[in-house]
């Protein structure tokens, strides 16, 4: 058997990440990554990757990893600017309102080049991955009197052994659930039930006509109102070479028989009998927002040989609801896993960063105790408005979208983002202290931590 100091399962970028962080506190680590392959990454197998709308500017201090330090082709593209858009309301933010070291509104970039420098960035400081390691079951004696205190069997036959565990298996927690479940005294999945915690999210990149692309280029779009669901919507991101990837995300489970107002849904037909499909959302918007000057289909092609395959891509986003993990145990849960990712904004590449690099630097003193602690330190205030702004939009109906947009556009002169939420806007009429108020409720009813829906003291170690 072979052993390390802290084994990590996982290759993505909080795995690499916490790879990073405890091979150069001067630890051996080793990250198993079972390995997918993908139509943009041909070479090499490597995580299951997902293209996200991008970095914002303050997400680049969170993930503290500046694009300077990326090789040139993971940043495809600047922003400068997102637009939100209701079936009659719209509202353009080109701050987020929060202050950064990073100049712009943020950037877009090729996810899978992303995870490959974070993959190359943390071998270069001595940390091993392995792809085609598939982590079959993971058994951890706690009153060991010699040997490794976590042993991994592999799909192979093989087995790793660890004083550290970092569960980096992303959203779908294929590994971290039957290890938590040891821990817990209810079953883990009354708290991480996939169809309960993750939405779905499907995109295609599509070839843009110039006039269009020279539109969206820039921006991150983001249609809400348009489809039912709990932070359901669609989004167009540009890339580069008039290429944007164009999807949506939604509850997984979503039923139609669920949605009482069918008719105020500009991407609902009154024919549909069932949700419709994520390509058929896609084509839908594309004809609503383009079709009377072009035909979607011939105008907008598919790009094969990008995405994960034929140009496409679904996969899970984790909810905005993070766990705590079960440190006493020596096994910390990082990134999507940990559910630190977010429906709302489509987005985690900088929490899974700053969460893995916390969760291995600790694993190379071989004490994670200060961890659930610490990544509430660097990420908590941005978890607390993720989680806070989901529930304020749960029960939003299109015409709520209207109003917050429409209410939302008058305050934007006393600043962009967030600020635009701030306790003195409440004095700025009606609407806006309706709006501010009902996020201020949020965020302190999630306060000091509450947001966190497994805290540690569940855990029974």
């Amino acid at each position: 058997m072979e052993r390390f100091d802290v084994a990590v399962v996982g290759g993505g970028p909080a795995g690499s990440s916490a790879a990073h962080g405890a091979a150069s506190a001067g630890a051996s680590a080793v990250v198993l990554e079972k390995g997918v392959p993908r139509a943009d990454r041909p070479d090499r197998l490597g995580p299951d990757s997902t293209d996200a709308a991008g970095i914002l500017d303050y997400w680049v201090d969170i993930m503290d990893i500046h694009p300077d330090e990326m090789p040139d082709d993971v940043v495809l593209g600047e922003l400068d600017r997102a637009e939100f858009i209701g079936p009659n309301e719209s509202l353009t933010m080109r701050s987020t309102g929060i202050s950064s070291s990073y100049d712009h509104f943020g950037f877009c970039m090729q996810r899978a080049r992303f995870d490959d420098f974070l993959r190359d960035r943390a071998v270069e400081v001595g940390a091993t991955y392995r792809t085609g390691a598939s982590v079959r079951n993971v058994e951890t004696d706690l009153d060991r009197s010699e040997g490794p205190r976590h042993r991994l069997e592999l799909a192979s036959g093989e087995q790793v052994g660890a004083e550290v565990l970092i569960l980096a298996d992303g959203p779908q927690r294929q590994v971290t659930s039957g290890v938590l479940d040891e821990y817990l005294p209810f079953d883990v999945t009354d708290r991480l039930s996939t169809r309960e915690t993750n939405h779905i999210a499907y995109q295609e990149h599509r070839r843009l006509p110039d006039p269009v692309f020279e539109e969206v280029a820039g921006a991150i779009k983001f249609w809400w109102g348009h489809m039912p669901g709990h932070t359901a919507y669609p989004w167009i991101f540009p890339n580069d070479d008039n290429v944007a990837r164009i999807g949506l995300t939604m509850p997984i489970g979503l039923s139609l028989d669920d949605v009482s107002d069918r008719d105020a849904y500009p991407l609902l037909n009154p024919d549909d009998d069932r949700v419709p499909q994520g390509s058929e959302y896609i084509r839908r918007l594309l004809e609503q927002e383009y079709g009377d000057e072009y035909d979607v289909e011939s105008d907008f092609p598919v790009v094969e040989d990008r995405g994960k395959s034929d140009g496409t891509e679904t996969y899970a986003i984790s909810s905005t609801r993070p766990i705590d993990s079960p440190t006493a145990a020596g096994i910390a849960v990082v990134g999507g896993a940990m559910g630190s990712t977010s429906a709302f904004h489509e987005g985690g590449d900088h929490t899974a960063v700053r969460t893995g690099a916390i969760a291995g630097e600790l694993a190379a003193t071989g004490d994670l105790t200060a961890y659930n602690d610490r990544w509430k330190a660097a990420v908590g205030d941005e978890v607390l408005r993720n989680v806070a702004m989901a529930d304020v939009v749960r029960d939003y109906h299109p015409d709520d979208w209207d109003w917050a947009f429409a209410t939302a556009r008058k305050l934007l002169d006393s600043g962009g983002g967030y600020s635009i939420l701030k306790a003195k806007n409440i004095r700025a009429g009606f609407g806006a202290a309706r709006l501010v108020a009902s996020y201020k409720r949020a965020k302190f009813a999630a306060r000091n931590g509450r947001y966190v829906q497994i805290p540690e003291t569940d855990y029974v170690v």
